[in-house]
C-alpha cells in the first residue's frame, strides 16, 4: 500500500460527503460489484460471480500488499459506491520523475454524474500528487469509454498519447 497517503478522508460532492479510504478484504465482492456494474468489464469476465471471489481477494491482497500501489473505495451511506487502483511509478524520463497512474476507476452507475468521480480524481491531481511526490498523473480508458474521455477531459487531462496492451496466452 501507499504508506504516505492520508487516509481516510471526507470528500464533498453532490450527493454529500463520501469517505475516501483504503480498501479491505470485506470490500471485495462490493468492488467486483462495481466491476461489473461496468458493461464493458463485464465483458471482459468481470461478472460478479461468487466462484471468482477468492480469486479477486488475492488480487486485492497483492494490491495492497505492493509498496507501490493501493486500491482505494469512496463510502456513502456506509455503502461502497466507487473504486480504484493508484500506482506510483517511479521513472527516468522527465528528470527522473515519479508518475501516478490512475486505473480501473469504477462509480457505481446509480451515482454517475453525482461528482463523485470529479471528487475522487480531483483528490488524487491535487493531494495524493503532493503527498507521493509524484507530478503526474497519468491513466488509460478504453477506446469505447467516450463519455469518460469528456470527463477526463474537463478535468484536465490530455489524450496526449496511444495506448496499447498484449493479452498473454491463457496458462503461461
Amino acid at each position: 500500500m501507499l504508506a504516505a497517503l492520508t487516509l481516510p478522508v471526507p470528500l464533498d460532492t453532490r450527493i454529500g460527503a463520501v469517505t475516501l479510504r483504503r480498501a479491505h478484504g470485506e470490500d471485495t465482492a462490493a468492488i467486483v460489484a462495481l466491476l461489473a456494474d461496468d458493461a464493458i468489464s463485464a465483458a471482459r469476465g468481470d461478472t460478479a460471480s461468487d466462484d471468482d471471489l477468492p480469486a479477486y481477494a488475492a488480487g486485492l491482497q497483492s494490491v495492497l500488499a505492493d509498496d507501490s500501489n493501493d486500491l482505494l473505495v469512496a463510502e456513502h451511506d456506509g455503502a461502497v459506491v466507487a473504486t480504484f487502483q493508484l500506482t506510483r511509478i517511479p521513472g527516468m524520463s522527465r528528470q527522473g520523475s515519479t508518475r501516478l497512474l490512475v486505473e480501473a476507476v469504477r462509480v457505481s452507475s446509480e451515482l454517475r454524474s453525482s461528482g463523485v468521480g470529479s471528487a475522487l480524481m480531483r483528490w488524487v491531481m491535487d493531494v495524493a500528487t503532493a503527498e507521493l511526490g509524484s507530478p503526474l498523473v497519468q491513466l488509460t480508458s478504453d477506446a469505447k469509454r467516450i463519455d469518460a474521455h469528456r470527463f477526463y477531459e474537463r478535468l484536465g487531462f490530455a489524450g496526449s498519447h496511444r495506448g496499447f496492451k498484449y493479452q498473454a496466452p491463457a496458462g503461461r
